[in-house]
């Protein structure tokens, strides 16, 4: 049996999710929202990236043969394609925007360069 946390896990746990709440409360992004909130829909994008799937049905296909693991990677347990397509349509991209330049802050201050 796996007792480890999966790697993508590891590499979740470097995002700072309190910065993300508050951004996405900022442009009311999870409003009148119940299963796959905004933190569902980062990681599911992440996954698709990380794991170079070309279109949501190809990235719903892939998480449909982890279905077991999709909780334990932090995806939540709904990870449909039509939720994921009203998701990426309804919501403000400027979440993600304003969170991936935070990101992208942060990795610049930890930047160390030589002299």
């Amino acid at each position: 049996m796996h007792k480890d946390k999966f790697v993508f896990a590891q590499l979740v746990s470097f995002l700072d999710r309190s910065k993300f709440n508050r951004i996405v409360s900022q442009y009311g992004g999870d409003k009148y929202v119940k299963f796959f909130t905004c933190w569902n829909q980062l990681l599911t994008l992440m996954f698709g990236q990380l794991s170079n799937r070309e279109s949501l049905r190809d990235l719903i296909v892939a998480l449909e043969a982890h279905q077991k693991k999709t909780y334990h990677l932090g995806l939540g347990k709904y990870v449909t394609r039509s939720n994921l397509a009203k998701a990426n349509q309804n919501r403000d991209y400027r979440i993600f925007e304003s969170f991936a330049y935070y990101m992208v802050e942060q990795a610049r201050t930890k930047l160390i360069l030589p002299p």
